[in-house]
């Protein structure tokens, strides 16, 4: 399916409406020490962060929020839950956007004050369910499944609705990866509005990439998600490395290095592996968009990896570095890394 979705901005930053899939990530400092907050953001600015998302818990993490946007470069988000006057005092020192959930926010009266200070601002809003958060009526209804998280979002949305709020942003994630997938394929179904995606308490680093892989490269590769958070139980900055390879894989990021490289087999007699591992680092924040290719062997090497831009494969003694399949050079196995990044050298200073 083909997800077509209303354009909202945050910030500077544009999301639905066709525009690509924005990297977000969260904060683990407290947002009112704005020193480390803002030294934070600023590493995952340079890891390729878009969005970013702090916790509002009292009034000094509201007020930071202004000193914070003066030092960084992208929307900064507000998490605020349980208080409608934290949402508000975020919003007044300059949150370009807020996470909020209108069933514990308060009643009428106060949902309608951070409705009318969203509106005032001119600002969009997230709201969402997750398997922890589903509405008691709907669970009762449904169980625990796609069903029941979509409907406890869109309550959310249609009270947002009901006071003229209409930059909004939908999420609805689980643990559960086929969960995950379901809700939003279900979502999808039932609205327009933009949707963040993820998969909630994925876990420490290894299985949470593994998690969000397959969750979000589903759903990617479905035309589903306008931006995107890999949680991982680390530091924040692994989450936007690895969102931006999940965005190369599925295609949606082509302004890249692709490196190319064989699991090795009994044929392998170089340290290929070590090679790769080399290049891979050396490109990984490169925007050309290339193929290069670190091979096992002579045997099978230059001919499976033919449509790539440049090429090795070794031998024994030897490797041969080549470019569209075809040999350019042949050096001993004892220079072969350094001649073959003067070649990486050489194609990416190409104009």
């Amino acid at each position: 399916m083909e997800y077509k979705s209303k354009k909202v901005t945050i910030g500077n930053v544009r999301i639905g409406g066709g525009e690509s899939v924005k990297i977000q990530s969260m904060c683990t400092t407290k947002t009112s020490d704005a020193e480390a907050t803002c030294a934070q953001i600023l590493r995952l600015e340079e890891a390729g962060c878009e969005i970013i998302r702090v916790s509002v818990l009292d009034a000094y993490d509201a007020r930071a929020i202004a000193e914070i946007k003066n030092k960084i470069h992208i929307p900064i988000v507000a998490d605020i839950h349980f208080s409608a006057e934290l949402a508000v005092k975020a919003i007044e020192n300059g949150a370009d956007k807020v996470r909020i959930n209108p069933g514990n926010i308060g009643g009428d009266k106060e949902i309608g004050y951070v409705a009318d200070c969203i509106k005032s601002h001119g600002i969009p809003v997230r709201v969402g369910a997750n398997t922890g958060s589903i509405e008691k009526d709907f669970l009762q209804k449904y169980g625990k499944n796609e069903y029941s998280l979509v409907e406890s979002a869109l309550k959310s949305v249609g009270v947002l609705e009901k006071y003229g709020v209409q930059d909004i942003v939908i999420s609805v994630k689980a643990s559960s990866v086929p969960l995950t997938v379901k809700a939003y394929r279900l979502l999808a179904s039932r609205t327009d509005y933009p949707l963040h995606i993820g998969v909630t308490e994925a876990g420490t680093e290894q299985m949470a990439v593994v998690k969000s892989a397959a969750a979000l490269g589903a759903l990617l590769l479905d035309g589903i998600g306008d931006t995107m958070r890999v949680s991982i139980t680390d530091d924040p900055v692994k989450e936007v490395l690895a969102a931006r390879r999940l965005l190369r894989a599925v295609g949606l990021d082509k302004n890249y290095v692709n490196v190319i490289s064989c699991p090795t087999c009994g044929r392998c007699m170089w340290n290929s592996m070590e090679i790769a591992k080399k290049v891979t680092e050396y490109v990984e924040n490169s925007n050309r968009s290339l193929n290069i290719a670190v091979m096992g062997c002579v045997v099978n090497g230059p001919g499976e990896a033919k449509d790539c831009d440049l090429g090795i494969a070794g031998a024994k003694d030897y490797c041969v570095i080549f470019k569209g399949g075809e040999i350019i050079k042949k050096v001993a196995a004892t220079v072969a890394e350094e001649e073959f990044f003067k070649e990486i050298d050489k194609l990416l200073n190409e104009r």
